[in-house]
């Protein structure tokens, strides 16, 4: 029988596709991936659930969109695949017996935890009625958004005033900086970013009662950008701006007139009367580098280039670069977070922070000395399990003479168990409402 022809070209049996593909898989391993859940799915209500989907669509692409959550799952459920599926943060959304909305921003697969409480917050179509012209995302959320951070870190006279500690300040900020991949200014394209992530910390003075209150605000914008100096009519007529315009409005109609002008200069239409028509409501203008067509050239013009005999093009009188305004518009949601507790593991460990209890010197030892006593439990607990399985290992050897298949199987069954770490209570318990 003739053997059978295997493509190499365009299959993953080649060795370039196979290369390939391990070159994806490790650029993937880089990229922080996170979950958005809502623990208790029936218990939390219509705004929270709608507020689940809202934070998806913020922390897309590198999320699991579609997740979809069962009264029955704990939170060693998520924890379990957070490794196989590389998901590093996951953010819990629950609601507590007094009706608080409550958010933990954990890391996998140690930790820490950061507990929030959620003061107030919007939806993204409440905040999208308030806006006269909203923003149409469209393909805004293929790239992850651009991380703003403000008032993180404290300044040397805040720091007198305030009763935070400084190792936790610099937590908070490497944890939501982690959430995103980063950026490089030299191999991220600008037309990338079209989305602003932005939190705002609010910094409490001393004269405050208060000074202890870590609070951030967090909202998120759409990036904006047209030309300026130009009138609106002729931007309607300008190519460049109709590619990156909505399908559906078109250019419009100049059958009915003699002359460009008339439509340019018609009064009665608002036409390009006054210079104040081409100022906008922007934020800020920037120079860019003008977007200009450029020729695909073919293997023989590519080595007249290389040999010297072709002619570089020509620069633009401008130098190439436009002006254009830059203007964000909101598309949600909005929340206020107040910081609660901080703690070592994902959401069950040693707690590092707290904003409502304040403990001294002696029972911060006292803590301590139960969780060291907690871990070394722990550890004899893994040590007699070990020798446990190494005992009937070699039981089980003396009474079959050689090992074989059956063998082989037994063991990977009790090391299977073994890993799974089943004997341990403290990892078992359900994930409810947050005290």
């Amino acid at each position: 029988m003739a053997k059978r022809r295997m493509k190499k070209r365009t299959h993953a049996g080649a060795a370039g596709a196979q290369d390939v593909q391990n070159g994806t898989a490790a650029s993937m391993n880089r990229i922080p991936k996170s979950m958005v859940i809502r623990i208790g799915a029936g218990e939390v209500g219509s705004g929270v659930s709608q507020l689940v989907k809202d934070v998806r669509q913020m922390v897309e692409p590198h999320t699991a969109a579609r997740l979809k959550e069962r009264k029955s799952n704990k939170l060693k459920d998520y924890t379990t695949m957070a490794g196989p599926l590389g998901v590093s943060h996951l953010l819990l959304f629950s609601k507590s017996t007094s009706g608080n909305t409550n958010l933990r921003l954990a890391l996998t697969p140690r930790g820490p935890t950061l507990h929030f409480r959620v003061e107030n917050y919007s939806l993204c179509k409440d905040v999208t009625k308030s806006i006269k012209r909203p923003s149409k995302s469209g393909k805004a959320h293929l790239s992850p958004p651009l991380l703003v951070m403000n008032n993180f870190q404290s300044s040397k006279q805040e720091e007198s005033s305030n009763s935070i500690p400084k190792h936790l300040e610099s937590l908070t900020t490497t944890v939501f900086q982690s959430l995103f991949p980063p950026i490089s200014p030299q191999t991220t394209p600008l037309s990338s970013i079209r989305r602003i992530m932005l939190l705002n910390r609010e910094v409490p003075s001393a004269d405050e009662e208060d000074n202890d209150e870590y609070i951030i605000n967090l909202r998120h914008y759409a990036i904006t950008t047209k030309r300026t100096g130009i009138s609106r009519r002729i931007r309607r007529l300008n190519p460049v701006e109709q590619r990156h315009r909505d399908k559906t409005k078109v250019v419009p109609n100049l059958g009915k007139l003699n002359d460009v002008s008339d439509y340019l200069l018609d009064p009665a239409a608002g036409g390009y009367t006054s210079a104040s028509e081409t100022e906008l409501d922007t934020d800020a203008e920037v120079e860019v580098m003008e977007t200009a067509a450029r020729k695909v050239l073919n293997k023989r013009e590519l080595q007249r280039m290389k040999a010297g005999e072709g002619k570089p093009s020509k620069p633009s009188s401008a130098g190439g670069v436009e002006k254009r305004a830059v203007k964000l518009v909101e598309l949600g949601p909005r929340m206020k977070l107040r910081m609660t507790k901080v703690e070592e593991g994902v959401c069950g460990g040693k707690i590092m922070w707290h904003s409502f209890i304040t403990k001294s010197d002696a029972e911060s030892k006292k803590m301590d000395k139960a969780w060291e006593q907690r871990r070394k439990e722990k550890e004899q607990r893994r040590q007699h399990q070990k020798e446990n399985v190494e005992r009937k290992r070699k039981e089980k050897e003396k009474s079959r003479g050689k090992g074989g298949e059956d063998e082989d199987e037994d063991e990977e069954m009790e090391d299977e168990w073994y890993d799974s770490e089943g004997f341990e209570d403290e990892d078992e318990e359900m994930v409810g409402d947050e005290e």
